[in-house]
């Protein structure tokens, strides 16, 4: 468990720095066992083109601090006209949600409920799971605001680090459609998931190198399997402001999640625009069953 522990006290002194320069957007009064923050994001409807992936997008957000789960979400979603598809989170060591605020409230603002488990140990996977289940039982409840608004048919799952193997631990799962993992440790089988895969590493990752997610994606040839090195990253580029993981993560989950074809035409068919971005990325990878994909049906 050495990665744990080298792992474990940036990751804390980080998300106390967080915490401390965070101010009343996270602030939240008590509700029961849930804390409810006001709306944490105002972005305008046209804020961003459809394809600008790393742009805000159309919806205002919100966060509401549960026991186990943070969420992240359309501040309107009891008054939308549509269902939200999910995406769920695990941290990496001794990191909390805060720690990734930035990137958990991009995704809501494109209209996604994000239901990040708070705990700083999440390999097993365990808290991931209950934030789908207690979805599902919002979803059904008439007195809830996500009544009827939450697409429980399309759930991604994602994470950094240890969270990252922590979403593959989660990818065996029958309800999850995709899976994200960014930077994973290496306490994960991929051979159990059987859902299409984006593998994310830090060209200069000195935590989890390189060579750590790529066996991960040599790995994972019976699933579409890509394979995705950041130019210049590190393992906390993705702390805080999101930067070059903001629009590819936003991008895989509207190809993978709402059959956005212009996000899927980032990552498959001839055209694949992630493959010809050599300022972004250092090294690009696509097993067969990705390349058989077409970009128009992601």
């Amino acid at each position: 468990m050495l990665w744990r522990r080298n792992l474990f006290a940036p990751l804390a002194a980080l998300a106390l720095a967080v915490t401390a320069s965070a101010g009343a957007g996270t602030a939240a009064a008590a509700t029961d066992t849930t804390a409810v923050a006001a709306a944490s994001s105002a972005a305008s409807p046209t804020a961003s083109a459809a394809d600008d992936f790393g742009a805000p997008g159309p919806y205002a957000t919100a966060v509401e601090v549960g026991a186990i789960t943070t969420l992240y979400y359309p501040r309107d979603i009891a008054d939308s006209d549509r269902r939200h598809p999910v995406i769920v989170w695990g941290n990496g060591t001794g990191g909390v949600p805060l720690v990734y605020r930035d990137l958990m409230l991009h995704w809501a603002s494109q209209g996604f409920v994000v239901a990040a488990a708070n705990t700083p140990m999440s390999n097993l996977g365990i808290s991931m799971r209950a934030s789908i289940d207690m979805l599902t039982g919002r979803n059904a409840d008439r007195g809830s605001i996500f009544f009827d608004r939450v697409d429980l048919e399309h759930i991604g799952a994602s994470g950094h680090s240890q969270g990252g193997a922590a979403a593959i631990v989660v990818g065996s799962d029958p309800r999850i459609d995709t899976i994200l993992p960014i930077q994973p440790g290496p306490l994960a089988n991929i051979n159990a998931v059987r859902v299409p895969a984006l593998l994310l590493a830090g060209q200069r990752d000195s935590i989890v190198f390189p060579a750590l997610v790529k066996a991960f994606y040599n790995a994972a040839d019976h699933i579409p399997a890509l394979y995705g090195e950041v130019r210049g990253a590190d393992h906390f580029t993705v702390v805080g402001d999101p930067g070059p993981f903001a629009a590819p993560t936003t991008a895989w989950f509207r190809a993978q999640l709402m059959g956005d074809r212009a996000a899927g035409a980032q990552f498959f068919g001839p055209g694949c625009g992630i493959c010809t971005d050599t300022a972004t990325w250092s090294d690009v990878r696509r097993n067969n069953l990705a390349l058989s994909v077409p970009a128009a049906t992601p």
